[in-house]
């Protein structure tokens, strides 16, 4: 790495120091770079204007904040100091170091500034997120009269992606076509990626389609397809796959990786299994985002095992190997194995992640385990991670739904920051174990600290109203979100107040608000209004309501059983063995009812009439025993009762 003292003897010039330099790093070797920087000053050769640009590129790639000060005093005290060239180096050196305050300090003083002094500020800080400051930078060099460029422009376009703003998005979009940056591939790839991250995936498909075949790269695609990956959609993104091979742009790890991760459900393991044979193919089955990637697939569809074949082949695991293993079977209800592999982490040298601990918190709460989220709860204030919100957030959602909202609570009042998530979860866990008036005390505590709620926030509220019926109350927050948060309600939140308004016996206007849907019910909604139908005996409502579920999956149980529950309360017999009959013609299958018990951290699962468990003997003469103490407890009671009850 570190050139010999006597090829070093044998540069003669400035020039010649600053070529190897600038060579040192293009190559990525910026300790080199630096040395290199030393000993031409201690050759008695002083930088000059060529030099100093390439000496703080080096310092920007290390991201060292007391070597950019050291470089940045050797230019104060150089001629230099006033160069335009050098001091946008300096501006872009501290903004890589993310200290803006010193850049912005270098960039007011600077005497002339060109359009790539203009451009590093901005990229800076639309990388850091400060969108209004990026925007208030574009105003400013606008009125300077200096032109934007392409540069710029992917610039504004990150500042857009990260406000999630596709107003704002579109706008930069027609700015880039006014200045006629936009056949340019970078700026379209960027403008790709940015309309695919906020959701508009249709623009971002009609600008791949836009970009002419000679200069349309991999990238292009990759975007696209990361863009579907983002939101599940896997045909979209394997459809866009087959154009890029149909096209011949060669796939890499990247596209591989975007591709898995539009994998998240049991019925795309064909898919992502698919996908699998592509990375060996490619050869990027042994790049360790993709192995990663791979172990994330194969849990979320179901198949832990390919995931478990997956980590062991590993020859080296980083923290997400581990993470995402361990989040595997938390997810599947094995905290057993998923805290193996934790305390094998921890033997490995690897230290566990904020996302480790989360992935183990969720898992506790999936399956009630207190006392192990109590265990984690320490053991991830022991490493430094109690001041962190988004870990005190997954310890609250998890001691609510274990039931425990004492330590929910007292977790939630000693927080320092509470963010919208955190009161969102708060309430969503009173509402949980039916403290309704303490979630709507909470939610309007929420309001008055200046916070905006948003469809989350509001389907808590609703599940609260829904547990207590409350339905003036359900109401009251429904019109809320609309009127005054602009908020449109999801199927979710149609469900609680169809629920509500089933529960309180107005199954017509139920039905009316079902049909003035705005989206299109779904299997949940209607079952809601099915229910309502039987406990109210509402038979002709309830006959069109399963009509539209059989509509949707006519193979599903449910709505035969409860139908046929409906017709027996009102004693059609008749009507009742017809649904028999079409369930046996359609072979459908009621699935049996099961219940899950927690012992030593390993859960059983006893099914109706299931006696496969290998305690089976056991159990049964337990509960034989139960039954006959309870059947003498009953003849004791019937006894003395009678007893006192005779003159």
């Amino acid at each position: 790495m570190i050139p010999s003292l006597k090829r070093l003897s044998s540069f003669s010039t400035v020039g010649h120091w600053s070529s190897a330099i600038r060579e040192a790093v293009n190559q990525g070797h910026s300790h080199k770079a630096l040395f290199l920087f030393r000993q031409m000053k201690q050759n008695g050769f002083e930088p000059d204007n060529f030099t100093f640009p390439f000496v703080a590129k080096a310092c920007s790639k290390l991201s060292d904040l007391k070597l950019s000060q050291m470089i940045h005093t050797h230019v104060v005290k150089s001629p230099f100091r006033s160069d335009m060239f050098v001091q946008t180096a300096v501006v872009d050196m501290y903004l890589k170091c993310q200290e803006l305050r010193f850049a912005y300090n270098v960039f007011d003083k600077m005497p002339v500034r060109d359009v790539a002094s203009w451009n590093s500020m901005i990229l800076g800080f639309a990388q850091l997120g400060f969108v209004e400051r990026v925007l208030c930078l574009f105003h400013c060099m606008r009125v300077a009269g200096i032109r934007p460029d392409s540069v710029t422009i992917m610039g504004l376009t990150q500042a857009g992606l990260h406000s999630k703003n596709l107003g704002l998005l579109r706008a930069i979009h027609s700015l880039g076509i006014r200045i006629g940056v936009d056949v340019d591939v970078s700026v379209a790839n960027t403008w790709i990626g940015a309309y695919s991250k906020c959701g508009d995936l249709d623009i971002a498909k009609v600008l791949v389609d836009g970009i002419d075949l000679d200069v349309r790269t991999g990238v292009s695609w990759n975007s696209l397809i990361a863009g579907y990956a983002n939101f599940g959609k896997v045909l979209d993104a394997l459809n866009s796959y087959k154009r890029m091979l149909h096209e011949n742009y060669r796939p890499d790890a990247s596209t591989i990786v975007s591709l898995l991760s539009s994998c998240v459900q049991p019925d795309s393991l064909f898919h992502g299994t698919l996908i699998h044979s592509h990375g060996i193919q490619l050869g990027c089955d042994s790049n360790i985002s993709v192995v990663n990637t791979l172990i994330s697939m194969y849990s979320k569809c179901g198949d832990i095992v390919s995931a478990r074949i997956q980590f062991d082949s590993m020859c080296e695991r980083t923290c997400v190997s581990w993470t995402v293993m361990i989040s595997g079977y938390a997810e599947k209800g094995d905290l057993n194995e998923a805290l193996r592999l934790f305390r094998a982490m921890g033997a490995s040298g690897e230290r566990p992640d904020l996302v480790t601990m989360i992935s183990l918190i969720s898992g506790c709460g999936q399956i009630g385990e207190l006392e192990l989220g109590k265990w984690i709860n320490s053991y991830a204030f022991s490493i430094g991670l109690g001041d962190n919100t988004m870990l005190c957030n997954a310890l609250i959602d998890m001691y609510a739904k274990c039931g425990s909202t004492n330590d929910a609570r007292e977790l939630f009042h000693v927080m320092p920051e509470k963010t919208l998530v955190t009161w969102t979860t708060m309430i969503s866990g009173c509402a949980l174990n039916g403290e309704v008036e303490e979630a709507l005390e909470l939610f309007n505590k929420m309001l008055d600290s200046g916070l905006k709620p948003n469809h989350i926030t509001f389907l808590a509220v609703l599940q609260a109203c829904t547990h207590a019926g409350l339905l003036e109350k359900g109401m009251e927050c429904f019109d809320m979100m609309a009127k005054v948060y602009n908020i449109t309600p999801g199927l979710d939140h149609f469900s609680c107040i169809v629920d509500l308004l089933g529960r309180k016996g107005k199954i017509k206007e139920a039905l009316e608000l079902v049909i003035k849907m705005p989206v299109e019910p779904d299997a949940g909604i209607w079952s809601s209004l099915l229910s309502a139908c039987k406990i109210h005996r509402n038979v002709e409502i309830a006959e069109y309501v399963c009509h539209r579920l059989l509509e949707l999956d006519p193979r599903v149980a449910v709505p035969y059983v409860e139908m046929a529950n409906i017709y027996a309360s009102d004693g059609k017999w008749d009507r009742v063995s017809e649904i028999r009959m079409m369930m046996r013609s359609k072979k459908v299958r009621k699935s049996p009812g099961q219940s899950i018990v927690l012992v030593k951290m390993k859960p059983h699962v006893f099914k109706v009439e299931d006696r496969d468990h290998p305690e089976n003997w056991y159990i049964y003469e337990i509960l034989d025993s139960l039954v006959l103490q309870m059947k003498e407890e009953n003849l004791a009671h019937s006894e003395f009762s009678l007893e006192h009850e005779l003159p």
